[in-house]
């Protein structure tokens, strides 16, 4: 019926055909509904690994299931913070139980390699917990040879002079990216429709204490909501971005899951 790499889009019986024997991979990306400043949407941490599975599962023939829309808890010197309208999150504890309990669905289909994309920092550590629990319930039941593998996209731009590429005024580091320069050149590479440069506030780089403190201090947060300014954002960029994030992705899996089919 279609050649799509989307479960979604699939029948039952293509996705039983391509999934039964066990040798297909299956990548879900895991995002948020977060606020990513005035000038983009709010589903960004979905979008962006959605699309890259896409391509890498073009590649090397996997499939993509339906993204988890919704994340841990947005903090507030990675995403800003909670106290945002529209930011809409899940605590630590429902988030593992999903992927635990996806898993086990699959592990039912016939799926033995799976792999997590993370578009959100703060779901690392619950979408961790999920697979450790998933597993453990697996081999309980005699199945052992599930395979997970969890990564980030943004882990795979690393090389030097792809960081002086995109960053040529010096790059202030991975942690005050939140709607910055990363992300919006990527949209803009992917959904252009879906961004507003002119929207765009051009502020310092957000500063925060080496401490957590709780209940959060919002005024510590920049009022736009980025935690440093996207006005060196391109498409160009966002094209660089992508082709060094599916290259990289696509290598890294067919060595985590050798031998693939």
């Amino acid at each position: 019926m279609t050649k799509s790499v989307f479960v979604g889009e699939l029948t039952w019986k293509e996705y039983e055909a391509k999934v039964g024997q066990g040798d297909c991979v299956l990548m879900l990306p895991v995002g948020a509904l977060e606020q990513h400043g005035h000038h983009m949407c709010m589903n960004v941490d979905v979008l962006l690994p959605t699309a890259v599975c896409k391509r890498v599962a073009e590649r090397i023939g996997a499939l993509v299931l339906p993204g988890l829309q919704y994340g841990y808890k947005s903090q507030q010197k990675s995403g800003g913070g909670n106290h945002f309208p529209g930011t809409t999150s899940l605590d630590g504890a429902t988030l593992t139980s999903t992927v635990q309990d996806i898993i086990r669905e699959l592990a039912r289909h016939g799926a033995r390699r799976l792999a997590l994309m993370n578009g959100h920092y703060e779901n690392s550590m619950f979408v961790v917990e999920g697979i450790d629990l998933a597993l453990r319930e697996l081999r309980y039941a005699g199945i052992d040879d599930f395979k997970v593998v969890l990564l980030s996209y943004w882990d795979f731009v690393n090389d030097p002079q792809v960081i002086t590429q995109l960053y040529p005024e010096g790059f202030l580091g991975w942690d005050i990216e939140h709607g910055g320069v990363f992300e919006t050149s990527l949209m803009l590479a992917l959904y252009p429709e879906l961004v507003d440069m002119t929207r765009v506030v051009d502020h310092p780089p957000a500063s925060f204490p080496p401490y957590d403190v709780f209940p959060i201090v919002p005024q510590r947060t920049p009022a736009s909501g980025t935690l440093s300014s996207a006005r060196g954002a391109s498409r160009e960029k966002g094209e660089l971005i992508l082709e060094v994030c599916v290259a990289g992705i696509a290598a890294a899996l067919q060595e985590a899951f050798e031998p693939m089919s």
